[in-house]
Order: C-alpha cells, then structure tokens, then sequence
C-alpha cells in the first residue's frame, strides 16, 4: 500500500484533522482538493485515517467509489465534526472606536427624515428583488425583516437556479431530460410576455399568476427615489457616512494589517494565485488578446487560404481573395497594423472605440473571425473562444462570463445562435454565458427591421418563453439557455434620447418613432420580462436568469437609480461617486459592481482618478474584470493582468486582492455546487461564519470588520426610524 506524502508533525493538531475531516464529508469535495488536503498528513503518524482510506481518496478516480469508501470510516469521523472548526473563529482585532451622537453631524430631524427615505429605498429594491427570484437575501433582507417584523422562513429564500456543471463523461448538449409541454400559451401583452393555460385563456386574455412589475407603481417608486437622491438631509448625512466609512477603513488598516497578514501566512496551501476568480465582465467578440487574433488569422490563412469562406454581393470568395480585394496578406499584418488596441484617440469617443473590433479596419475580417453567423457559420469565433477557454482551464483557477448579442432584429437570432452553440460545441466548465441586447432600436427602426420597440421586444424574449415552455420544438435553444446565466444591457450610455421616463411615455407597441427609448425605458421593459420568464422557468424547474446591466459608465445617474431597482448587479458603476445617497444605498444593500479600470482609462476616466479603490474601502461590493481583453490588455492572462496593475497603482494588499476574487465569485453565475466547491459550505451566510479562509484566504479579521460595519450602518438606520 502506499504511502500517502507526509507533512511531518502538521498533521498532529487537532484543529487540521477537524478540518480535513469535514473538507472530506463535504458533498463539495473534489478529488483535486482532496489530494491537495491529503498530502499533508502522514497516515502513520494519524491512526485514525485509516491507511486503506487515505490510498482510496488519493486514488479513486470514481466519485462513488470515493464516496463509499468515505463512509466505510464515518464512525472514526464524524466526531470529529461535531466541534466547530477552526477556520469560523475570528482572531484577535482591534475594533474601531464609535463614539459620539448616531445623528453624525445633523439634527435629529433630517436624521430621521434621512433613515425614514433610505428605509423605503431598500424596501423598493427588496420588492423587484422578491418578484424576479433574483437573489440570495443578505443583511438587508434580514433588517427589513426585522423592522416590519416579519417572521423568517427559509422557504422563503430568493434563490437564483443555475445550471449545474455537468458530470464527468456526461454530455452538455443533452436533449433528452428536457421537460415536457404543459400546453401553456405565451403572448406579448404591452412590452411585457404573459403566459396563459391555453389558447382559448389566451383569447380571454386570463393570464396565469406570474406577477410582473406594474408600470405605474415603478414609475412611483422611481420618482420617489429621484427625490430622495436630491433630497438635502439624505444627501449630508450620507455624505458624512460614506466619509466615516472611508476613514474607519483607514484605520482599521492601520491597527489591523499585520494581523490579517499573520492570517493568511497561516493558511496552508491557499493564496491569491489559486484562489478561484471570476472575470464577470467580458464581451465574447473580444474576448482574445491582439496577438492571440493576429496568430489565429495568420494560422487560418496558412491552412485554409482556398477555402470560400465569405460571400459578398452574391460572389463567393476564398481567403485569399478576400485578403487580395483587402490588398493584404496575413505574413504582413502585426498587432500595430491590425489596429484592434484602444488608445488615446478613443477617449470620449465611443464611436472610435466600435470601430476597433473591425481588424485592420475590415468588417469583413471582423465578419470573418468575430460573428456567429457568416458564410462558414462562424466556425473560426467558435475555434477562438475555445482556445480561450483551454487557457483559462489551463490556468485552472480563473473563470470567465463572455457576453453573445441578442439584437431584437428578428426572430431567428435565438435559433442561429444556439445552433451555433450546438453545432460547434463552444461549451467549457470556465465558460459561463450571457445574452447582451444592444440598446440600438433607433438604427433598427431607421432602416424598417422592425414596425415598433414592442416587434424588439418580442424578438428579444418571446423565442425564450416558446423555449421554456415547449423545449422539445426547440431543442437546440433549451440546450443553450441551460448554459445561460443571465441578461445584459450595452451601449454608449451617453447618448441622450430626449425622451424621458414617465406614464406618458407610449407604451413599446405604440412607439414606433425612429427616436431611441432612454435608458429607464429599456431597463424596466427588459427586467419585467426576466422576471416573468424567472417565475416560469422555476415553475418548470429550469434555470433562472439574472439582470446585469451597463451600468454607471456615462450618462445620468438616473441609470443607476433604475438599477439599483432592477438589477442583481452592474458592470462600470463610475457616476456613483457623483451621487452620495445612491452610493450608499448601493453599499447598504451590498449591490455587486463589475469594475474595469483598464477599459475605464480608454474610454471614460482616466485610471488615476477610478472610484476602484474608495469603493472598496467603503464596503462596496466590488470585482474586477476586463470587458475587451482584445482592445485593452497584452497579455494570455488578461484577468491577471487588470488584478496586477490595480494591486500597483491602488497598493492593494494580499487581502484585498483575494476580497475582490472572492467577491467576483459570489457575484457570477457559477452554480450554487460550483460556489460551495469555490468559496465553501456556508458562502451564503455573511460575516466570518460564511468566510472559509481555506477557500477563499480572505483573513476572518476583514471579514468580521466587514459584516460589524454594516450592521452599525444599519443600527443608525433602525434608530433613525424608530425615532418617531
């Protein structure tokens, strides 16, 4: 038998054999890690892990065979267990000293006014939240709870579900557990999709009960939190405590920093480079490097140089052609003249920075390489994705979430593009996907696509709904919506249609004028329809979607006032420093934010003056991310690289770094056994009790100092609306 790697007298301590043992019965457990954990104790040196056990679960390749063997020994085991384990205590910290009156600073009657709105701003959000089954509750949750007593139910949980990774050996394109046809009838009512029992209810128009947001209530609550943003009391007070909330990170980092260093050097095994990272924020047609495209065409050149690959007016043409009408040849090209990188000429300039997905300046190479529908039905996207996704598994430890488009221009774009996904097999365990709509129904409707914004919509989600409720007369599609993880809203958000958001504003079927909606419009219309199509995809027990807008990138903060309404969590979130009540609403709340301060520099902000690192030190739920790896980074590990420039222009510590993995992780839409694996058995609780320092090497220390915060944050709030 042979001898499993020893660590010496490591293994001796009670506290890591209690640790071993759970990581062992965890339902998570991978063989990988189980490896890892099991090469640092010496079975003979630890009597109680049987010998033939430790041989078994350093060897079996079969998760049931692992599994029985793991029972075979539950009897020495499981006492084990039966004790706390280490890595929930908090060490020793130095908390922060609060003195002084909880008005901070103002009298006691915009203190309450203050609260009183904050209340019922988080209330607003619990409610759009509760309707779409968007997300898990949190510290909020618990508080409104509490002040309107009501009795918690753990049925009651807002869970998003999300499609578990398939098993080793099983097929991701599997049609054959889809479920059947209930016979339900769906029809788009005014921008929103209803489901009806059948066609004869669909006539009568008796919708079945899946409530979606009422159009006048929404516009209610928005225009209260419009006043509420400009309100002079909110404004100050919120200001002072985002103010405090800086000051007290500072502080707490000074006194503390040497301990929660102490923490991680402490902790066997894991560190920033293999703890797990999403990147939360990335677009799939830009999705590679510029070497990594420059390399491929020239690759695709030397191979397929005869083959027709694209067809222009009616004439198909080969590569060579192409690049011949192009006068180009591939051995010409470098990362210079394929011209892709963003720079100082796309500052401000939206407009430039589209045009650098077109190589060279061609769209008929960005047609070729970057599109899922072209005259090779877009085999070389397919090829370059994959190629992404090897490097992220060969990295191992890094994810990503590239988003495909959805335009609205038709009705077969979801049929095309799941065939794409299915005909290619563009499917990876580090690849989760997301549907982008363009905000760009003016260009549609100048050019007659569509009659009016209700045919977009109807494009956008009524194949979604025919999908879920009849899988089978779409196979393809039902296939590919397992893999999607949510919806996205993109587009240059400084563009200003003109149009404002309110009860006059005509509803999708009667607008039919060329002008654009603004952005409100399209959050609304898009959210009331996920969260219909939430409710009958967890009634038929499939997988639900979550809403993850552009968000705060440009424009008006009225952008991130719908958002902070709708939206499990945005990408950019810049204008927030423009806003003090939104700011802290956004932290109260603990609303993730996808930043990129790389794709921020080319574009909005220089990366200087990037909100990245007050955000964090406040409390905000932050991560980061890449969007176009293709304009904007060098090299084959882009996540990697946004992480290394921002630890050394902010002078991030290990902590904060694995903070904001950690965050990117619980933000994504990995699935609930993937976060379990990821970031351990109670990720869902918050506070240093749903931290495993072992997963996820963010100290105790931080994540006590954390979850103390927001619950003093709260307690002012609570003392504020008692205050009458």
């Amino acid at each position: 038998m042979p001898k499993v790697a020893a660590a010496g007298q490591h293994a001796k301590t009670d506290a890591h054999m209690r640790a071993f043992a759970e990581k062992v019965f965890a339902s998570e457990t991978k063989d990988e890690d189980v490896r890892e954990e099991i090469s640092m104790f010496d079975v003979a040196d630890c009597p109680i892990l049987h010998q033939e056990l430790a041989h078994h679960i350093a060897t079996a390749d079969d998760t049931e065979r692992r599994k029985k063997h793991i029972m075979h020994s539950q009897e020495v085991l499981v006492p084990l267990l039966e004790e706390k384990p280490t890595y929930l205590e908090v060490p020793h910290f130095q908390r922060v000293a609060i003195t002084g009156d909880y008005a901070a600073g103002v009298t006691m009657d915009d203190f309450e006014l203050a609260c009183k709105g904050l209340y019922r701003a988080l209330a607003i959000r619990e409610k759009y939240m509760r309707l779409a089954f968007q997300r898990f509750p949190n510290t909020a949750s618990e508080f409104l709870r509490n002040i309107e007593g009501e009795k918690w139910k753990p049925e009651n949980q807002i869970q998003p579900v999300f499609t578990s990774p398939p098993e080793p050996g099983e097929d991701p394109f599997n049609t054959k557990t889809l479920p059947p046809n209930p016979g339900y009838v769906a029809r788009m009512h005014e921008g929103v999709v209803c489901i009806y029992k059948d066609a004869a209810a669909a006539d009568k128009n008796q919708p079945l009960n899946l409530p979606a947001p009422d159009y006048a209530t929404f516009i209610d609550d928005m225009n209260f939190l419009i006043a509420l943003i400009a309100q002079g009391p909110t404004k100050t007070y919120t200001h002072r405590r985002l103010k405090f909330l800086m000051s007290k990170f500072n502080v707490h980092e000074m006194l503390n920093e040497m301990e929660e260093m102490k923490e991680l050097k402490n902790n066997p095994h894991r560190d920033f480079y293999n703890c797990r990272k999403v990147d939360t924020h990335i677009h799939a047609a830009a999705c590679m490097n510029q070497k990594h495209l420059l390399r491929f065409i020239k690759r695709s050149y030397r191979v397929d140089a005869n083959r027709v690959v694209y067809s222009m007016k009616g004439k198909e043409m080969t590569m060579k052609e192409l690049f011949e009408s192009l006068k180009l040849h591939p051995y010409d090209l470098t990362v210079d003249s394929l011209d892709v990188h963003a720079g100082r000429q796309t500052f401000q300039r939206f407009d430039k920075f589209n045009a650098k997905y077109n190589p060279v300046g061609a769209s008929e190479l960005r047609d070729l390489y970057l599109k899922t529908e072209n005259h090779i039905g877009g085999e070389y996207f397919a090829t370059i994705i994959k190629e992404v996704a090897g490097d992220l598994e060969d990295a191992k430890y890094q994810y990503a979430e590239p988003r495909l488009s959805i335009y609205g221009c038709n009705s077969n774009e979801w049929t095309k593009l799941s065939s794409w996904f299915n005909k290619h097999r563009v499917f990876s365990a580090n690849l989760k996907w997301m549907i982008q709509v363009p905000r760009i129904y003016d260009i549609f409707r100048a050019r007659n696509f569509v009659p009016h914004f209700g045919k977009m919509l109807e494009n956008i989600f009524l194949p979604v709904f025919q999908a879920t409720i009849d899988p089978q007369s779409n196979p393809e599609l039902a296939v590919f919506l397992k893999h999607v993880t949510g919806f996205d809203s993109v587009d240059d958000e400084s563009k200003h249609s003109g149009h404002m958001f309110s009860t006059k504003s005509p509803k999708p079927d009667e607008w039919d004028i060329v002008k654009n909606p603004s952005y409100t419009y399209y959050i609304y219309y898009m959210y009331a329809n996920i969260a219909v199509l939430n409710q009958l995809r967890r009634e038929r027990g499939l997988n639900t979607f979550l809403f993850r807008p552009h968000c705060g990138e440009a424009g008006a903060v009225t952008h991130l006032l719908a958002c902070f309404m709708t939206a499990d969590n945005i990408s950019h979130g810049l204008n927030l420093k423009k806003s003090p009540v939104l700011q802290y609403l956004y932290f109260l709340a603990q609303i993730p934010i996808a930043m990129s301060p790389l794709s921020n520099n080319s574009l909005f902000l220089e990366y200087n003056k990037n909100p990245l690192l007050e955000f964090h030190k406040k409390g905000l739920v932050v991560s980061l991310s890449t969007d176009d790896p293709m304009q904007f980074h060098y090299t084959k590990e882009p996540l990697m690289e946004e992480y290394a420039i921002a630890a050394q222009v902010f002078k991030l510590s290990t902590c904060d770094m694995c903070e904001i993995a950690k965050n990117s992780v619980l933000q994504s839409g990995l699935s609930h056994e993937e976060k379990v694996h990821f970031l351990g058995t109670n990720y869902l609780k918050e506070g240093p009790e749903g931290n495993d320092i072992r997963k996820t090497n963010v100290a105790q220390i931080r994540m006590a100092y954390r979850y103390e915060t927001l619950c003093y944050e709260f307690s002012l709030i609570k003392e504020g609306v008692k205050g009458d």
